[in-house]
């Protein structure tokens, strides 16, 4: 890892951190998605910031942006584009749609219908969509930040599992403390830190970010302790169905840019623990029992971290 590297990803979280205040975790989560080429899944009540992070860091990581706002009606070809006839020419040529872009901020995602949730299937997992038969390339890098409500509201649709596995994280912002509302009100009085961000990579700096993180190095004890926790989610009572192997691998591609960001070229157990819940709590589907007597995915994962030994 250069020194140069070390001075971006420090001004990338100071300048993001300025516009959420109070939630550096938060911050640090994101930017290990975004360089880990994984998608986040922001879960929480409206108004607490998830929109303003999402802004945030597609004006200072410099790449394009583009927000969808789910709706009932939403239709796939909303999100992905549609073929549109030329008169003249007598042709149909595809008109491309938002989805094209390198952030798209879903915002809102499970007041759609399944069908539109599902069209974002295979733009995550592929980095391509295909319309009418033909496949078209998205520009990289591509990265989905997907804003939901509690389940429990009204009008909305649960996600799938299978679109669940999609999403590298699951995070939650919560409420700022009152020191951190009056510190957020304070600096809004007059103006939105979000207009003052300016960009501070480009779409090819992102990418050979990207690449540096992949160098990291994870030590094969390390790599064994990864797998551990993950075979525990498979024989733990409260749970009916474990982590698959992409929920294996999305924790340790997040783990390597984890130990990047914190300037590192290595990754250590700590690393690994510090992002199990985030990675893997939501693909977790749990029994019957659990559910019933209110036990949750975050429960279960932080359970296995405190009973599995850390390798020296």
């Amino acid at each position: 890892m250069t020194e140069a590297s070390k001075v971006v990803l420090r001004e990338l979280r100071a300048r993001i951190g300025g516009v959420l205040r109070g939630k550096p975790e938060v911050v640090d989560h994101v930017l290990v998605a975004a360089l880990s080429g994984g998608h986040v899944l922001l879960e929480d009540v409206p108004g607490v910031g998830k929109t303003t992070l999402a802004k945030a860091f597609a004006r200072t990581l410099g790449v394009g942006f583009a927000r969808v706002q789910f709706t009932p009606d939403l239709l796939p070809q909303d999100i992905l584009g549609s073929l549109v006839l030329d008169r003249d020419a007598g042709t149909f040529t595809f008109r491309k749609g938002p989805i094209f872009t390198h952030v798209l901020l879903a915002d809102e995602i499970n007041r759609a219908s399944p069908r539109t949730q599902s069209a974002l299937l295979e733009a995550m997992s592929e980095g391509h969509v295909t319309v009418d038969g033909e496949t078209h390339p998205l520009p990289p890098p591509f990265l989905v930040l997907a804003t939901q409500n509690p389940g429990d509201h009204h009008g909305t649709y649960p996600l799938p599992e299978a679109q669940l596995d999609r999403f590298l994280m699951r995070l939650s912002i919560g409420y700022p403390s009152a020191a951190e509302t009056r510190e957020l009100l304070v600096a809004r009085a007059t103006d939105d830190p979000l207009d003052a961000l300016t960009a501070l990579l480009g779409e090819g700096e992102l990418v050979a970010l990207q690449e540096q993180v992949r160098a990291v190095r994870i030590d094969i004890r390390v790599v064994d302790y990864l797998i551990a926790l993950v075979e525990r989610t498979r024989t733990h009572p409260d749970v009916e169905l474990g982590v698959s192997p992409r929920g294996a691998l999305a924790l340790f591609r997040a783990s390597q840019a984890k130990a990047f960001v914190e300037g590192r070229s290595f990754v250590t157990p700590d690393d690994v623990s510090a992002l199990a819940v985030a990675v893997l709590a939501h693909r977790l589907i749990l029994g019957p029992e659990a559910k019933y007597a209110g036990r949750k995915g975050e429960t279960v994962i932080l359970a296995i971290v405190s009973a599995e030994p850390v390798p020296a």
